[in-house]
């Protein structure tokens, strides 16, 4: 059984969650860690003669020291490149976080010191009229790790993330800086210190802009051993 799961989010979309979160497994892999992970719904995906498949789906599979199937690591893939909860009315599909969490209880039965779950866009992404994909992490009663792009108003959103996620009930375990364009913000090192400062979690690395988007290699960045701590 999986002994540490945690739900990733961003504090927006295209902040880099997926190459946070394969920079984490493959930084856990150096420890030693057996590892899995899940992006449980995608949308945006390709269709290839194996079905649909999703990029930053395809890159936890890869970042992952345990053998998974494409199938449990993504088991609801839509092709629309749109919010998920548009794209599965379009494809007649049918999400809750009930079935969401489901599918991550399944992973959860595996063996791994460490499982990570990615959610999708931000903390209140839509996942049908009455949920938000913050209903799966609370559901599952896991922490949440959160990705923050640093970028011109990074600070409001990674305040406001963090203020919901306490206040849906949940534990911010950590955050991860995120450089995710090649040029870098003004004052950089002031806004990185005020989150620092003010976010009440361990800042468990902050990524450089990498061309090569390595996963590998931006693991040396990071320190998370306190993800093993409980």
């Amino acid at each position: 059984m999986a002994r540490n799961t945690y739900f990733v989010t961003g504090t927006d979309t295209g902040v880099g969650k997926t190459m946070a979160s394969a920079a984490i497994l493959e930084a856990a892999r150096h420890l030693g860690k057996r590892t899995v992970a899940m992006k449980p719904i995608a949308s945006g995906c390709d269709s290839t003669q194996d079905g649909l498949r999703n990029e930053d789906a395809l890159i936890l599979q890869g970042a992952i020291t345990e053998s998974l199937g494409y199938d449990i690591i993504n088991p609801v893939a839509l092709e629309p490149a749109i919010a998920p909860h548009v794209a599965a009315q379009q494809a007649g599909v049918s999400i809750s976080a009930a079935r969401l969490a489901g599918f991550c209880r399944g992973m959860q039965m595996r063996p791994a010191d460490l499982m990570l779950v990615e959610g999708a866009g931000g903390w209140r992404v839509p996942l049908n009229e009455r949920e938000t994909y913050a209903a799966v992490p609370r559901e599952l009663d896991i922490p949440v790790i959160m990705v923050v792009s640093l970028k011109l108003g990074c600070i409001n959103h990674a305040v406001l993330t963090a203020e919901a996620i306490r206040a849906d009930g949940l534990r911010l375990a950590g955050w991860v800086a995120n450089r995710a364009e090649q040029e870098a913000m003004s004052c950089e090192q002031q806004t990185f210190d005020y989150l620092l400062a003010h976010l009440g979690a361990p800042c468990l690395g902050s990524l450089p802009w990498s061309p090569e988007a390595d996963p590998v290699a931006l693991s040396a960045h990071l320190n998370i051993g306190s993800l093993f701590e409980n």
